[in-house]
């Protein structure tokens, strides 16, 4: 531990309180290493130790070997002066092993903790949290917990060690000497809070700088960014951004290695002030004979051995605190409640029927600020800045957008879908469809009434039962960046490829992939962007056949593509369909004009039901619907 670790050091954590209620929640993560912990603690006595008998070693030397001509014992001596570093060294190494093993091991389990708990927290989460906050917290802060455990605590264990060690031999030798040479700690601690807040604004501002430089990096060198840049002739003038903020980041880091080694070449003139005064002070006892010459050569030895651990000492409140601060933000998203829960006594789905009834079922997008996750405020975080260099304001959580800009996305709906049927749900945008298939895998909860599957409230099924019962394919195609193969085999592992083949052929996406010079072993590049809109929704569709669920949630599956390969899918999707019960949310006149039952919604609500024809005999919203979305694919279709 130095000095320099002012500069993490903020001023709310010197001021702020370390309660016992998170000491004790953070030892609870050292239990599973209890005895790598007592094994650690002997190594650092040990080394404390050791350090200790060099200077007795020394003083040895110069009072007895040498005064006395002894040179078996000047052999003796010498011998151990080598020793001694090669024993502290071997124990060091132990230690750093141990010290490792405990730190990346309370890595290791923060990080499953964490990772596990963000991946049973509902899509509203996700749609309110930043997933830059979440990455932070997930490295970032899991880090410095590591760092907390394996250098802070450690550190001030073995300075604390050292110093009481190092002042019990110096009080025993000489304690006039021993206060004086103590006297200088005042002055460390002056100049480390002089120096060290300006070391902490150019901290800041270096981490503000590099901060600005990383969102342009990851907002000009990504895909879409990168194409934004080249069609609209913009290289020059980002690469004259990016050169600006690259300078700031040079100039603000000399001047940061400037003032830190002014600091260290002040607090070492100090020291060495100190020493002198000691030698001065201790030259005069030898010359009255009240010291030994090697007394005093093991006094300065021991003084300077002090120094270094005081002074990290006089700040070890700032970096305790300061640590404390990551396991805190690490214990605040796995204290964040669980919305969509499992309840204890949770029935396994067997002998899937498909029969759905939304009973009642009134949702909101509401979002209760205790469920979210708190930005934290980080000089350097790279959230807090926008495009253009400025400091971005963070909104107040959001109520959502679109259906969701209502005050309830839907109100009181009810229906029943029979095993096997097809429901086509048609509506203007925003008129809660896309909410209403989401509840159906139970991404989100309804806020009044039920949703249930053969009988079944959903919230009493198991979560693992009720996502093998459902497929869906989202307006939104995600596919990783990794092969065919792979991202087909997400919906069922141990899939095997003839059934692969089947499913990408069901989905009119074989032929494609045959064509491809790895075939299914060709790597669709991040987000598939390597793939067309109507390839990619081929996949996803091919993906969710291979899952072979009971129950198909289409949201605008085949909104990508052309006539030639819809006609395909539709025709594939017939056979996938018989025996499902599926919900299509249809912006294709034939999906409509197959479906078994039609929901028009409107404003959350459903406004009519019924058949193609029932409901153009309504002449209602339907019907202006049909005349004037969908009146070019009547005119192809040759129903004009």
């Amino acid at each position: 531990m130095s000095w320099w670790r002012v500069i993490h050091a903020s001023d709310d954590a010197r001021t702020k309180k370390v309660s016992w209620a998170l000491i004790r929640r953070v030892l609870t993560y050292g239990r599973p290493y209890a005895l790598r912990i007592v094994f650690l603690l002997i190594t650092i006595l040990a080394t404390t130790t050791l350090g200790l008998l060099t200077p007795q070693i020394v003083r040895d030397l110069f009072d007895n070997a040498i005064p006395n001509a002894d040179g078996g014992r000047l052999n003796a001596l010498a011998l151990a002066l080598i020793a001694i570093p090669v024993v502290g060294g071997g124990i060091r190494v132990v230690q750093r092993r141990l010290n490792a093993a405990i730190g990346e091991g309370v890595i290791y389990d923060l990080r499953v903790a964490l990772y596990a708990h963000m991946q049973k927290m509902s899509l509203r989460f996700f749609t309110n949290t930043k997933s830059g906050e979440l990455i932070t917290r997930l490295n970032d802060d899991v880090i410095d917990a590591q760092r907390a455990v394996s250098n802070t605590i450690v550190d001030i264990i073995t300075n604390l060690f050292t110093v009481i060690a190092t002042l019990g031999v110096l009080l025993a030798m000489e304690w006039r000497l021993t206060f004086l040479g103590v006297g200088v700690l005042p002055l460390f601690y002056f100049v480390a809070r002089r120096v060290g807040s300006r070391l902490r604004t150019l901290a800041r501002e270096q981490m503000g700088h590099n901060a600005q430089m990383n969102v342009m990096m990851s907002e000009t060198l990504n895909i879409s960014g990168a194409l934004l840049v080249k069609l609209f002739g913009r290289v020059d003038e980002e690469v004259g951004r990016f050169e600006d903020r690259a300078r700031r980041v040079r100039d603000s880091g000399v001047e940061r290695a400037v003032v830190g080694t002014s600091m260290f070449v002040v607090i070492g003139l100090i020291s060495a002030v100190g020493t002198a005064v000691v030698y001065w002070l201790g030259g005069h006892l030898v010359l009255s004979s009240v010291f030994t010459i090697g007394t005093l050569i093991a006094f300065g030895q021991y003084l300077t051995q002090l120094y270094g651990p005081l002074q990290a000492l006089t700040n070890a409140p700032v970096d305790f605190a300061t640590s404390m601060v990551s396991f805190e933000r690490v214990f605040e998203v796995l204290d964040l409640p669980v919305e969509i829960d499992q309840m204890p006594d949770a029935v396994t789905l067997t002998d899937v029927r498909g029969a759905l009834t939304f009973d009642h079922v009134t949702f909101n997008y509401a979002v209760d600020p205790s469920t979210l996750l708190a930005a934290v405020e980080r000089e350097w975080d790279e959230d807090v800045y926008t495009a253009f260099g400025d400091k971005a304001v963070t909104p107040s959580p959001a109520t959502g957008s679109g259906s969701q800009a209502r005050e309830q996305a839907l109100e009181d709906v009810s229906f029943e879908i029979a095993p096997g049927q097809l429901v086509a749900l048609v509506g203007p945008s925003g008129a809660g469809k896309t909410t209403m298939t989401y509840l159906v895998p139970r991404l989100y909860d309804p806020t009044e009434g039920r949703v249930l599957l053969d009988g079944h409230d959903l919230r009493s099924l198991k979560l693992d039962s009720l996502s093998a019962a459902i497929g869906m394919v989202t307006q939104e195609t995600y596919l990783f960046h990794d092969t065919i193969r792979t991202n087909l085999k997400y919906a069922r592992p141990n899939a095997a490829d003839a059934e692969l083949v089947a499913a990408a052929k069901a989905a009119n996406i074989h032929d494609f992939i045959s064509g491809l010079p790895q075939g299914y072993d060709t790597v669709v590049g991040e987000r598939g962007y390597r793939l067309s809109g109507g390839e990619k929704q081929r996949l996803a569709l091919a993906r969710v056949i291979l899952k072979n669920p009971r129950i198909l949630v289409l949201d605008e599956a085949t909104s990508s593509l052309d006539s030639q390969s819809e006609a395909l899918i539709q025709e594939a999707l017939k056979t996938v369909m018989q025996g499902r019960t599926s919900i299509v949310i249809a912006h294709r006149l034939s999906t409509i004009l197959s479906a078994d039952q039609i929901f028009v919604i409107d404003r959350g609500r459903i406004v009519e039901r019924g058949t193609h024809s029932e409901l153009l005999a309504l002449g209602g919203l339907y019907a202006a619907l049909y005349e004037t979305q969908f009146r070019a694919q009547r005119q192809a279709m040759g129903l004009a």
